[in-house]
């Protein structure tokens, strides 16, 4: 597809635009709003195709659970081995769409890997994550930045009250979710791993207090967020962290996402997870 309607799209799912003004634009580049009408559904995310590991598959057990946050109850999505044992855990972050069904099967795809997944729903103090994608991308700027670092933080308590945690833990996050693998590696000193798919990177004067062993993968195309590795990239060499930096060719904003079909990337989606797999293996089990 043409790189302009995807760059675009990625604009309309990061930016304060409206669906009205996203259509008006993506009428002028296809030529038509028929022609526009003709792209939307190989550009926007299709749930019917985030099960990829099922719910009920007998290799773990699944539910929803909830865990004190800063002045709400937090909810969330908790994936882990049926096999009775001590494992370690793996905070699991959504995109700026909320906690939605390809978050919960990437949860249980951790869960499969033999890890205690838990995926914490961020717009859980304003009543959780609507079915209504623009309806969720519009609550995430309501939300009181510390309380949301806050409530993600907390989600590491809430494992180590959990029988079958072994107090090993790490992070994987997806776009907005990647952000927040960042700043979690800032401000949990004990985390062992953090993985950031294609997140805004932390300030350099804050990687410093980073312990935690990073890997941070990108899509070649994804200019917006690229723009930020340099300055990331001498920090971390500056501060002697440990990190693996990983930049996929052909790649867009979004690899990752199995649900999205016109950016998804299924050589460099499955490279890049059996990378981060590994590094849970190494860190965590």
């Amino acid at each position: 597809m043409n790189q302009e309607i995807i760059n675009l799209f990625d604009e309309y799912t990061h930016a304060p635009l409206s669906r009205e003004e996203f259509l008006r634009r993506l009428t002028k580049v296809t030529g038509s709003l028929a022609a526009a009408l003709a792209v939307l559904p190989m550009l926007e995310v299709n749930y019917a195709r985030a099960q990829t590991v099922p719910a009920q598959d007998d290799r773990i057990t699944t539910e929803h659970i909830t865990y004190p946050g800063d002045d709400c109850t937090m909810k969330g999505y908790l994936a882990k081995p049926k096999q009775k044992g001590k494992y370690g855990t793996v905070v699991v972050i959504h995109e700026n769409r909320g906690l939605n069904p390809h978050i919960e099967d990437v949860t249980r795809r951790v869960a499969i890997a033999g890890f205690l997944a838990i995926a914490p729903d961020a717009l859980s103090p304003l009543g959780g994550t609507p079915t209504n994608e623009d309806e969720a991308r519009n609550m995430f700027g309501k939300l009181d930045m510390q309380k949301n670092l806050n409530n993600f933080m907390k989600a590491f308590d809430y494992a180590k009250s959990l029988d079958d945690a072994n107090g090993k833990t790490g992070c994987v996050g997806f776009c907005w979710g990647g952000a927040m693998a960042n700043q979690l590696a800032v401000n949990v000193p004990d985390l062992k791993a953090a993985v950031a798919f294609y997140g805004r990177q932390p300030e350099a004067a804050d990687v410093p207090k980073i312990k935690a062993a990073l890997q941070l993968h990108y899509g070649a195309l994804d200019e917006r967020i690229n723009a930020g590795i340099p300055a990331f990239e001498e920090a971390l060499k500056k501060a002697g962290t440990k990190y693996e930096l990983y930049v996929y060719e052909g790649a867009n904003h979004a690899f990752h996402n199995d649900t999205a079909p016109t950016r998804y990337n299924a050589t460099a989606a499955k490279l890049a997870w059996e990378r981060t797999v590994k590094l849970f293996n190494d860190t965590i089990k």
